[in-house]
């Protein structure tokens, strides 16, 4: 493919909040990997290889502007003794709470992510991917933020009630993952991934109050951002940002990506200068969408945060629907192209 600028280039430029040649745009895919390799879902699972293979066919197939390092997020609770559960036509899933009690992860030796499966094997993938990449497209690993990761390893509504009936041991509980988390962030980049997308759901407006971010996370979040050595994204994973957005500024993130719940003109506009912005393509609904749906929602998304750079677009939640066809996504790519050309013009 000839282009004037390689995709990692035009995701600098935007993220430098300059106007490339065009939006970028991430289809942060996974299980369409398997797929292109005619695997099931559990096959495809089984051999961390599969991921390169099947991110290198993707992005030729589709000329999205990303590589995506993500395996699966069960992988973290793996680590820490979790069991997965594999599907047939969904992402794995962490099995049963690794622990009931606070104090048991507390006490517990947090795992070396380049020591314990499947992270290493993550890790290998991502040498992988580096190598055959070259610096051409920037390749995005991901964790799993200390807030939000007790919700897998001690189930969800064990970790909201955490809040109120021990919130000092809460709040040691999220630095002490939080150790884990910059580790596992930076071997990651260490293994050849540019950035880094630090999944915190929990932080989002749907799950917390505003306070409650400030009094569990939000000292927790600046600390690990500023230990990882690479540009992050705080992602709310497709939850509502809400007030907690206001404050993502001061976490040292590069981005933030958001949901259709929130105002992404009115994102944008507030955060001009100071963080690049991703979204915000509602996956759900991108299963059933036409042709003609794809285009609008793309437009409107262009229309909202292209203008003056800072804007890559992408999926609110951070992982395509399986079920979401390659007619659409070639449909959201030629929208893309078309509609998100720099300088962007009144789009009809």
């Amino acid at each position: 493919m000839s282009e004037a600028i390689t995709p990692l280039q035009r995701v600098l430029t935007t993220l430098g909040h300059q106007e490339p040649d065009r939006v970028p745009v991430f289809l942060l895919l996974t299980m369409h990997g398997a797929r292109e390799l005619g695997l099931s879902l559990p096959e495809y699972y089984a051999n961390p290889h599969n991921l390169v293979e099947g991110q290198l066919r993707l992005a030729e197939k589709f000329g999205h502007d990303c590589l995506y390092a993500f395996w699966y997020a069960a992988g973290e609770a793996v680590a820490f003794g979790s069991e997965t559960t594999f599907y047939e036509d969904g992402p794995p899933n962490a099995g049963e709470p690794v622990a009931r009690q606070l104090d048991e992860l507390l006490s517990r030796p947090l795992p070396d992510p380049t020591a314990v499966s499947p992270l290493k094997e993550t890790l290998g993938a991502i040498q992988q991917l580096s190598q055959h990449n070259r610096n051409y497209r920037p390749i995005i690993g991901v964790v799993m933020a200390p807030f939000s990761l007790p919700v897998m390893l001690l189930g969800l509504e064990r970790w909201i009630t955490a809040f109120y009936e021990e919130p000092d041991q809460a709040r040691r509980l999220v630095a002490h993952l939080g150790q884990f988390t910059a580790a596992w962030a930076n071997a990651q980049l260490a293994a050849g991934a540019h950035a880094i997308a630090f999944f915190d759901p929990m932080a989002s407006a749907t799950m917390v109050t505003l306070e409650q971010f400030q009094t569990f996370d939000l000292d927790v979040a600046r600390q690990v951002i500023g230990q990882i050595h690479g540009p992050c994204a705080f992602h709310f994973a497709s939850a509502r940002a809400g007030p907690q957005l206001a404050l993502v500024p001061g976490t040292g993130a590069a981005a933030v990506v958001l949901g259709s719940q929130d105002d992404l003109k009115a994102a944008k506009g507030s955060l001009r200068g100071q963080l690049g912005v991703l979204g915000t393509l509602n996956g759900i609904q991108m299963v059933r969408w036409t042709g003609e749906q794809a285009e609008a929602a793309v437009k409107s998304c262009i229309a909202a945060a292209a203008p003056g750079g800072g804007f890559i677009l992408a999926d609110q939640h951070g992982e395509i629907p399986y079920f979401v066809p390659d007619e659409t996504l070639h449909a959201v790519m030629a929208a893309a192209r078309r509609w998100g050309q720099y300088p962007i013009r009144a789009l009809p």
